[in-house]
């Protein structure tokens, strides 16, 4: 992601109580897995992986899951996918919409589970389901990937952060058992712009930050670096305005969000321009670069 220039600089946190007892419940239960999965954002896959978990997990085996792959840039997604393998990690992109990906990470679950089975087997002990964990920060996708893989939808979700709060366990098929955990961010963003990439794709909360300034800084974003989409997506006149607050009226303008006296309704112009972007409808974006 190209940074932006001259936009406001923020400070975003949001660690509600229930995150820091999902914390303890995973370490309480980090005995009971195989694998790990840590399911983070193929758009941000760093700013979106929880740094608490290299330390939770230790040396237990992992598969890192670039989820939503079909909203990031394919591209960066391969780079992505070379960065991790690099590091000497298990990884698989998935497509949120149609799954594709996820018979691939049951097989790497099962690959990197084997020793373990087979060591069990081999003390006489009768072979069981591999069990798997699942960890990500909040509306990344991961009860949307267990339906995928159940093939129904009896996992709770919904298109918000924290809505899983309990442990669950899940069976998939013969051979896996997945336990489900809430989404956990943690405690503070060292970096401003982690909490910025957080917020515009809906790991935040949208009611614990400024939506103004957040969506100003987008806007920048756009303008600077993707002004060919919102002209396309939004019928617009180029050349943009420079000023994210004149470019948000016209958009406003452009969608007929107006109020009596064809003022513009400007939270009503955010927050489409900040759902449509996460519904891919501006196209697809990879917020982080490899450095």
């Amino acid at each position: 992601m190209n940074e932006t220039n001259e936009t406001p600089q923020m400070n975003i946190n949001w660690f509600p109580g229930h995150m820091a007892k999902a914390q303890r419940m995973i370490r309480e239960n980090l005995k009971l897995v195989d694998v790990v999965i840590e399911l983070v954002d193929a758009r941000l896959p760093i700013s979106s992986a929880n740094p608490v978990i290299n330390d939770i997990i230790e040396n237990k085996p992992r598969v890192v899951a670039l989820n939503k792959a079909d909203l990031a840039e394919p591209d960066w997604t391969e780079r992505w996918i070379a960065e991790f393998r690099s590091r000497g990690l298990q990884v698989v992109a998935l497509d949120s919409m149609t799954g594709k990906g996820a018979k691939t990470l049951v097989s790497r679950v099962e690959q990197l589970a084997s020793t373990k089975i087979n060591s069990l087997i081999a003390k006489g002990i009768n072979p069981r389901a591999v069990r798997a964990m699942i960890l990500g920060i909040p509306n990344v996708g991961k009860s949307s990937l267990i339906n995928r893989l159940l093939g129904t939808a009896t996992v709770r979700t919904a298109d918000k952060p924290g809505v899983t709060r309990g442990k669950q366990w899940i069976k998939i098929g013969k051979n896996l058992e997945l336990l489900d955990t809430p989404g956990v961010l943690w405690p503070k963003f060292e970096d401003p712009e982690v909490g910025f990439k957080l917020a515009v794709t809906g790991a935040i909360n949208d009611e614990v930050y400024d939506m103004e300034k957040v969506m100003a800084k987008f806007l920048t974003f756009l303008q600077e670096n993707y002004s060919e989409r919102l002209i396309e997506r939004y019928k617009l006149t180029p050349p943009l305005p420079q000023d994210s607050a004149e470019l948000l009226k016209v958009i406003g303008a452009k969608r007929g969000c107006l109020r009596s006296g064809g003022i513009v309704d400007e939270e009503k112009v955010r927050r489409i321009i900040l759902n449509e972007f996460r519904a891919g409808k501006l196209g697809r974006f990879t917020l982080d670069d490899i450095k």
